[in-house]
């Protein structure tokens, strides 16, 4: 049985190395052709076993090894490995974490690890940059304990200090961890690989261990059948003279030119035959090749290649491919159709969550099942009117609320959004988006247990007595008297021209603090935020501002008169401020 190569995603931090870890095995520099030295697309490079027996010096025996190479995949960023999906899991056989030694584990390379344990893919560490380690003497071209054997004592205790660092903090998120010539059982392990990717020092044991591990632990896995192909699309791209095309990794069987394609979009998935397949040349890279494409008449698992199709609109980075040989088209496409959707308990007071691609819906879908966060709606594609109209009438107004990843907002969304009292939760980043969220959350939660317990904003209005003017700021204290209503320490101010200028922080009444003081009483406030004189003056009358969600409460209370007219004044207020049926 013919083994194909495994395909390897490489991720970590900003900034920790990843391309210039590739462009040392491919022999060029893609990181200096990225905007910003910033890896900016996906990209694939075939590396074939040849150039890994070179890198590796004979340190590889050629007799033992069956796989053929390794297929490289360089992500821009932790999300979009959840984006590359085969069917039924993470598209990489294998991942390489890339580490700054010295800078240990960043908030993205948590999320790395995070996502690379939820798709149960195998993974091994880079700790990069050993050459920044004060005193450290570059040996370039070499394997790390090659170099390290001829460093200082001294400078060999600081590696050892550097990796102990690292060793507890994979240790603290429940991975084992230990230098890579230690690892006993690489089942129960994780191996970390001092390297230097400046240098090409431990860059051929990372070529090592991963083709050990995938010709040990994945060789059934990687056994190449004789069927039609399957694969998952890098990037969608518009190139000058092809049109649209589609940057793609085949994981399975085989694509050749005619093939009938099933592919998956943001609705149905379209059906569309290959026009034209463009290889990029081994150690080339898809996304910015320094080499024309081979054009070929087909492609064997595992390879990256260009496809030529029509009809391709609505086709997303992650998007499954399938060829369809002797079946029948509707079943596959049920079939990719079902490998868009994400299973989630549908709960009627849930968010509504969109995203770029299936793997970036379940990495939240999952996120949020960690902590029993309830899901109404999860679907990839923009955020439109509909989304905002289905949240809408979500009950629960902790729950009114829409995430959405990496995609845009369709015209009239956020004026929808903003009428209905719905948030959206909008970021290229999956854990900002949860960190909004949760912060949002907390914040709105007890805002509204405060309402229940009876601390809510009840209508105010009080005007400033100008001979009663006691501190003008930090905060300002004056004599008011409340002309209506009651005013309550924590309320805000709020002016007739809509700003909120400030909070009440103390009521004083008679030498006494009091929590409230109600019609016709003349007390003494303190307000934070405000200098007098500037944003309030003597004899200037202001109200209690009172939240859109309190008033719904406030109309069902037994209100007096001149409370009821004292929050009119606040709704029309609010309306000529915010939009025209707040309050209502």
């Amino acid at each position: 049985m013919t083994i194909r190569q495994p395909i390897v995603s490489v991720l970590g931090h900003v900034d920790h190395g990843k391309t210039t870890f590739l462009d040392v095995i491919r022999g060029g520099s893609v990181v200096a052709r990225e905007a910003g030295k910033i890896t900016q697309h996906i990209g694939a490079t075939e590396v074939p076993i040849e150039t890994i027996y070179e890198i590796c010096n004979k340190q590889l025996d050629p007799s033992s090894i069956k796989v053929p190479g390794l297929l490289f995949i360089d992500t821009p960023g932790h999300h979009s490995f959840t984006t590359l999906r085969s069917r039924g899991g993470a598209l990489a056989d294998l991942a390489v974490l890339v580490i700054d030694i010295n800078e240990g584990i960043m908030p993205q390379t948590l999320e790395s690890i995070n996502i690379l344990k939820q798709c149960k893919t195998p993974f091994i560490i880079a700790g990069n940059k050993v050459d920044r380690i004060n005193g450290w003497i570059v040996h370039e071209n070499t394997p790390f304990m090659a170099s390290f054997n001829k460093q200082e004592p001294e400078v060999q205790e600081a590696v050892d200090g550097k990796l102990y660092k690292l060793i507890g903090q994979f240790t603290d998120e429940g991975y084992p961890i230990d230098r890579y010539d230690r690892v006993v059982d690489f089942t129960e392990s994780l191996a970390i690989i001092p390297t230097s990717t400046k240098y090409n020092v431990g860059v051929s044991d990372v070529l090592l261990v991963l083709v050990g591990l995938a010709q040990r632990f994945l060789e059934k896995n990687l056994e190449v059948e004789d069927e039609p192909g399957q694969g998952t699309v890098l990037e969608v791209k518009e190139e000058k003279g092809l049109g649209t095309t589609l940057d793609s990794i085949i994981y399975k069987g085989t694509v050749s030119i005619d093939d009938t394609l099933v592919i998956g979009t943001t609705d149905q998935p379209v059906v569309t035959k290959v026009k034209a397949l463009l290889k990029p040349k081994e150690l080339d890279e898809i996304r910015d090749p320094r080499q024309a494409f081979d054009k070929v008449d087909e492609v064997t698992a595992a390879a990256g290649v260009k496809i030529l199709a029509q009809n391709l609109d609505g086709v997303l980075s992650g998007a499954i491919i399938r060829v369809v040989a002797d079946g029948d088209v509707d079943t596959i496409c049920q079939e990719v159709a079902d490998e868009n959707c994400v299973a989630f308990e549908c709960l009627e007071d849930g968010l509504v969550i969109k995203a770029d691609a299936v793997g970036s819906l379940e990495a939240i879908v999952s996120e949020l099942g960690k902590e029993d966060i309830p899901i109404r709606v999860a679907e990839v594609g923009d955020v439109s009117l509909r989304d905002v109209k289905e949240v809408a009438t979500t009950c629960d107004p902790l729950r009114k609320a829409i995430l959405a990843f990496n995609v845009k907002m369709l015209p009239e969304v956020e004026a929808a959004a903003q009428e209905a009292d719905v948030m959206i939760f909008s970021s290229p980043v999956i854990y900002k988006i949860l960190e909004d969220y949760a912060k949002w959350f907390k914040e709105t939660k007890a805002e509204l247990d405060a309402e229940r317990r009876g601390d809510f904003s009840h209508p105010g209005m009080f005007k400033v007595l100008p001979d009663c003017i006691f501190r003008i700021s930090k905060p300002a204290v004056v004599g008011v008297r409340v002309l209506a209503g009651r005013i309550r320490v924590g309320q805000g101010v709020l002016r007739e021209d809509g700003n909120v200028i400030g909070s009440i922080k103390s009521i004083q009444k008679d030498k006494a603090s009091v929590k409230e003081a109600k019609q016709g009483d003349e007390v003494a406030v303190s307000i934070d935020k405000i200098t007098i004189g500037r944003q309030l003056k003597g004899d200037d009358v202001v109200y209690v501002d009172i939240p859109e969600h309190a008033v719904k409460k406030l109309k069902g209370l037994d209100l007096t008169e001149d409370e009821k007219d004292v929050m009119d004044k606040v709704c029309q207020i609010k309306r000529k401020c915010s939009h025209i049926g707040w309050g209502m």
